[in-house]
């Protein structure tokens, strides 16, 4: 017989009901948990990983006096970590407690903490490594006559201390690390990624501790990782961790408060400056001498740059901050990574003020850092002169050429050049007279000898110019004849017997900085069409450098572009009377320089070319405003590739459609098209129409303004001998060798 419950479910009768099925379970009870199982749960807390055993270990050093420690990393510290100082050592009598949970000699009561100078106060540390490895403690102090050696386990001493021979000091070691943890045993194995973090922790604590010595190396090898020498600069210990190339870009910063509504605290230390390059933010940062992490101010601190640098450059910075013991609450994490602060967004906001003060005013030019291009020696760009075939003075024959010497161009014949030689559609009437016309307007512009170098500082910098130059690629630059493009970025051009290789870029970015300090203050005018609003021009500028560094974040962004708007209509009246860039009131830019007839820049650049105008550019010191600012303008009006790939070879992939849209192309700059139909139905014929347009100009410009302008105008420098500008790339003597032993 069945039974029907009142909730609908159907019981055979006599048969017996299960658990749970017609009552609610019963909560489960709670226990305590056994004494081993809560400390090695909090031994993992304290100990996340090996570098912060040897955090741990090293503040212990430190708090004991030491003034020099020495680091010892076998496997990134799974298999060993031993760690030496000179410091006080420990008592005999305090070494059976000295492994169990809580035992300190820095904190005696709950209000000690309030004034706590010590880096480690909760005697958590060494019991937590005894949860998860095995401890070996040798120490000795001062006046004894032996050291005593003790092993550790689970808290406790696994046989008396043990008479041995020592020095003095103390020398902990940690072997088997997490041996009873495999899950999180099994998360590090990569003993590399271990050891580099024990390494930058190291050099982290001995930038800070200047009197002490460091040194770090992994078991078995001799050189160590770190080491550095007790010395008063920090400074010096900057340069000797992190290398010079870091310690030259470093500028020193000091700020601090006493007012008691704000914040009470004084801070040292080093920022780098514009020259410092790097993909991540280096920030040491110690808080009463106690090494932290402080997100908020390290975001702040960002922020201050990202509004000075170009491409959010990062920073190095090193921190020192002192604040009175009661405003830090030390005991807010685990690992004491982190501390909290009285006041702390006052004081950040202290600190961000003086870091951009001390960028605004201490910003030089940026130096760049070119490669040496396997090229040919700058000696074979010396000017060589030709056989000349004509009847000598005495009536004597003339010699002739041997063939192998002889040039068959003229610099002056446009014959010379690829273009003779293709099929292709007559030049328009505009296109015949351009060469004539650039020379006309080349002569008009050099009947003016340096009118407006009234200035020293433009004086000074027309001198650097003229004693910077190359003499051998003057000659070439003078006597070339332009050949065609070789791709993208370079050209060719033939000089006597020699064939070269020149970067029209960087060929076209020196000429254009040439030109902005010669025609300085005695510009015309490029008037544009419709005002350009900075700040538009500045957030979609930031907005590339985000979608290049991985960074979104849109109202640090509109800050930043506020800001650098203010400056620059803070600067417009200059920028008007020197180079006529004009910056209205309401923060539109309507007029630029030209600088070289028929020549207009890519507009697709400007964004860029007004992020490095306000970036770029040290406003108090005059010399050097005016050659950034020239420097900036060189690098808008070069002759960069377009932005639109060339339709010419694979570019054309770029503007095949799928299902209407253009093709896109992927993170590796791979064409993702999804057919292999090269039609002319697939293309997008408006964008095509329009990339071809600007790499037609582009070429025009190159051998219609560019070069005759080059060959008239431009004094090389003798850094384009070396840097892969002018580039060798055959010679006719040479070649006939080669073609002889065929």
């Amino acid at each position: 017989m069945e039974v029907r419950e009142p909730g609908g479910a159907t019981v055979a009768m006599g048969e017996p009901v299960a658990a749970g099925a017609a009552c609610v379970a019963e909560p489960p009870r709670i226990r305590r948990l056994d004494e081993s199982v809560v400390n090695r749960i909090a031994a993992g807390e304290v100990i996340q990983r090996p570098v912060s055993a040897v955090k741990e270990l090293v503040e212990n050093s430190l708090d004991a006096g030491s003034t020099s420690i020495s680091v010892v990393v076998k496997d990134g510290g799974l298999k060993l970590i031993q760690v030496s100082d000179n410091g006080h050592g420990i008592r005999s009598e305090d070494l059976p407690i000295l492994c169990e949970r809580h035992t300190t000699s820095k904190l005696s009561a709950y209000e000690d903490l309030q004034s706590i100078k010590s880096m480690g106060f909760r005697g958590e540390a060494l019991a937590s490594m005894t949860y998860v490895g095995h401890v070996t403690v040798t120490t000795i102090t001062e006046g004894q006559l032996h050291g005593y050696r003790v092993s550790y386990r689970d808290g406790v001493m696994e046989d008396e201390p043990k008479p041995c021979a020592a020095v003095r000091g103390t020398q902990i070691m940690v072997e088997n690390l997490f041996y009873n943890m495999i899950a999180r045993r099994k998360t590090l194995q990569n003993a590399n990624d271990d050891y580099a973090k024990i390494v930058d922790l190291i050099s982290r604590f001995a930038i800070h501790n200047s009197s002490v010595s460091f040194s770090c190396r992994k078991h078995g090898v001799n050189r160590a990782d770190v080491h550095t020498v007790t010395t008063l600069s920090k400074l010096d210990a900057i340069k000797t961790i992190y290398g010079i190339s870091v310690a030259r870009d470093l500028m020193e910063i000091t700020v601090s408060d006493d007012n008691p509504s704000r914040s009470i605290f004084e801070m040292n230390g080093f920022i780098s400056n514009a020259n410092y390059t790097a993909k991540k933010t280096t920030m040491v940062l110690f808080i009463n001498d106690r090494l932290v992490e402080c997100t908020a101010l390290k975001r702040a601190v960002e922020v201050a740059y990202s509004s000075t640098l170009p491409k959010a450059s990062r920073p190095f910075i090193y921190m020192s901050i002192k604040l009175p013991s009661e405003h830090v609450d030390v005991n807010i994490h685990p690992t004491k990574r982190e501390v909290s602060l009285l006041n702390q967004e006052s004081l950040i906001e202290t600190i961000q003020n003086a870091v951009e003060s001390k960028l605004m005013n201490c910003n030089t030019t940026r130096t760049f850092q070119t490669q040496t291009v396997n090229c040919a020696p700058a000696s074979n760009f010396t000017a060589r002169k030709d056989t000349e075939i004509s009847p000598s003075v005495s009536g004597k024959k003339s010699q002739k050429v041997p063939v192998n010497q002889m040039v068959r161009t003229d610099s002056r014949d446009p014959f010379g050049r690829l273009h003779a030689y293709w099929q292709d559609c007559p030049a328009s009437q505009h296109e015949k007279k351009s060469d004539l016309a650039s020379v006309r307007i080349a002569v008009r512009q050099r009947r003016n000898p340096r009118e407006s170098a009234d200035l020293t500082s433009i004086h000074e910098l027309l001198n650097e110019i003229d004693q910077n130059i190359h003499p051998g690629l003057l000659e070439i630059v003078k006597n070339c004849t332009y050949i065609g493009l070789a791709d993208e970025v370079f050209a060719l051009l033939q000089h006597n017997t020699h064939l070269y290789l020149v970067n029209v870029v960087n060929v076209s970015k020196e000429l254009m900085y040439q030109q902005v300090i010669r025609r300085f203050a005695h510009f015309n005018a490029i008037q544009l069409s419709e005002p350009a609003p900075l700040p538009e021009l500045l957030i979609l500028a930031l907005k590339d450098e985000d979608l290049e560094s991985g960074g979104d974040d849109d109202e640090l962004r509109k800050k930043i572009a506020e800001m650098n708007t203010e400056l620059l209509k803070q600067k417009g009246e200059m920028l008007e009377e020197y180079f006529c860039i004009n910056i209205n009131q309401d923060g539109n830019l309507t007029r630029l320089p030209l600088i070289l007839e028929q020549h207009t820049p890519d507009m697709d650049h400007i964004p860029e070319f007004l992020l490095s105008l306000a970036n770029d550019v040290d406003w108090e010191n005059e010399k050097e405003c005016f050659q950034a600012i020239s420097a900036v303008l060189g690098n808008f009006y070069a002759m960069h590739p377009p932005v639109l790939p060339n339709p010419a070879g694979n570019g054309i992939d770029f503007y095949k459609k799928i299902n209407g849209k253009a093709a896109s192309i992927d993170d590796a700059g791979n064409e993702w098209t999804g057919t292999d139909n090269h039609g002319q139905d697939d293309l997008d014929q408006e964008l095509l129409a329009e990339a071809e347009t600007a790499w037609a100009q582009r070429e025009w410009n190159i051998q219609h303004v560019l070069f005759p302008s080059m060959r008239l105008f431009l004094k090389p420098p003798k850094s384009m001998a070396t840097d892969g500008t002018f580039v060798q790339v055959a010679s006719l003597e040479k070649l006939y060798k080669i073609f002889e032993r065929c």
